[in-house]
């Protein structure tokens, strides 16, 4: 996604190991016209699928997954990572390291919210390493939902979590590919 790659060349902050920040454009600020495009975009490209549900996790996640929800016309549901007194047991619920946190985050998502008769799409904003992904995918399928696939803003290939996913995932799609990072750089697949 030409736009989206643009953005993140003229925003974007490389910060080293590994670390992307694009706080003005999704992390922190959201830019409301950008996330439309990239949820029209995700919706095109899983158009037919018959999605049911969209799911993510809290928080930056959110705003794509909703925007995507919305071009899809189906609900959104955000894995929690701190559980309200609202959400009565027993819940769905994983674990996966936070790169940019530091330490586990559980995820954990009501039965209230995700069926066995579910076709899922997650979307986040980042693929990295994968991890946060495949917790969200063992959610889906603790649930007995169908996951029909994985669509990110950015990849980072260079963190392998394409590769750890391929074999749990259908199908994964990212509308922004990024190749390398070293040297202070932002590269793209294209």
């Amino acid at each position: 996604m030409q736009e989206l790659k643009q953005r993140i060349l003229a925003e974007g902050q490389n910060l080293g190991n590994g670390i992307l920040k694009i706080d003005s454009l999704l992390n922190h600020q959201i830019d409301p016209t950008l996330m439309m495009h990239m949820g029209n975009e995700i919706a095109r490209r899983f158009a037919g699928e018959n999605i049911t549900r969209i799911i993510t996790a809290e928080v930056s996640g959110i705003g794509p997954a909703l925007t995507t929800g919305i071009a899809l016309n189906v609900p959104v549901v955000y894995a929690r990572k701190h559980k309200p007194i609202t959400m009565k047991e027993p819940v769905f619920v994983d674990s996966a390291p936070s790169h940019t946190k530091g330490g586990e985050v559980f995820l954990m998502v009501s039965p209230e919210f995700l069926h066995a008769d579910d076709r899922v799409l997650i979307v986040d904003d980042f693929l990295a390493t994968g991890k946060t992904i495949r917790a969200l995918t063992r959610v889906v399928k603790q649930s007995g939902a169908e996951l029909v696939g994985v669509a990110c803003v950015v990849e980072k290939t260079f963190e392998g979590g394409r590769a750890f996913l391929e074999d749990r995932c259908p199908r994964i799609e990212s509308l922004a590919i990024i190749t390398d990072m070293s040297n202070g750089e932002i590269v793209f697949a294209d």
